[in-house]
């Protein structure tokens, strides 16, 4: 499959244009320009402290208070609560509007999508859920996560359940975590119905969300990668963009009304 040079947006912008239903794939790359830092590239939280994964594996959450611990102090000072969607994230509101979205998928559990105005006509599927919501992983009861981080600033530097006394997480999926089957679901779907796939920002090598790129290669739709670094689709993808997403999103749903 001959594969575009780097760098032609404008041919992306007509093949936007041009689409009947696009459904786009968001990971962490989308992001960074709002301040919030990446898992796996130069500068990604992983890459500086290969340490931190502990905090997203669910069998360290689980048995080790101490990662826990170190979570939850990490959730309190995420960069989420204080950012701003940016013109990648505005763009994406702009493709909606014309009607041509039929889904945003994201790996994104910093709710930017939803901020920017994303998911008045299109879902926001969450594929690793939320980070504004926790859950008992005993009981399933939920709450607002600002209420719980009111109780670490209070003290508690574990805090449990208020129901039942078991272990509070964020509503996100963890390493060893299974995705939620009719999250899933609805994103295969939506990457079906799709005459142009988007993958944006995203290395490509979490599975299963990572598979959703190749479901266009089945289908016959188009794919296009939007990412700085390499991802293993990029040598099957219709075309490849490298400029920096608040520039390349804007650019090519440029044409679109």
């Amino acid at each position: 499959m001959p594969t575009l040079d780097d760098g032609d947006v404008t041919t992306v912008a007509e093949w936007v244009a041009q689409a009947r239903a696009v459904t786009v794939l968001t990971g962490a790359g989308i992001s960074t320009e709002s301040g919030i830092p990446d898992f796996r590239g130069p500068r990604g939280l992983w890459t500086l402290n290969p340490a931190a994964q502990r905090m997203w594996d669910i069998r360290a959450y689980v048995s080790d208070p101490e990662v826990r611990v170190a979570s939850w102090r990490s959730r309190r000072d995420h960069p989420a609560w204080t950012a701003e969607p940016n013109a990648g994230h505005r763009a994406l509101v702009a493709l909606e509007r014309s009607g041509r979205l039929r889904a945003l998928v994201t790996q994104n559990i910093d709710g930017l999508h939803q901020r920017a105005g994303s998911g008045e006509v299109a879902p926001v599927v969450e594929l690793h859920g939320t980070m504004h919501e926790v859950e008992c992983l005993s009981c399933g009861d939920r709450t607002p996560t600002p209420d719980v981080l009111r109780r670490v600033d209070a003290g508690e530097a574990d805090p449990p359940c208020a129901r039942c006394g078991g272990i509070l997480k964020t509503a996100t999926i963890s390493f060893g975590q299974e995705l939620r089957w009719e999250v899933l679901a609805a994103a295969e779907s939506a990457a079906r119905d799709a005459d142009l796939f988007l993958a944006v920002g995203t290395s490509l090598t979490v599975h299963p969300a990572a598979g959703l790129a190749g479901v266009p290669l089945e289908t016959g739709a188009r794919l296009v990668i939007v990412n700085a670094e390499p991802t293993p689709y990029d040598v099957v993808a219709h075309a490849v963009l490298r400029e920096p997403i608040g520039e390349a999103l804007p650019a090519v749903v440029a044409g679109v009304s």
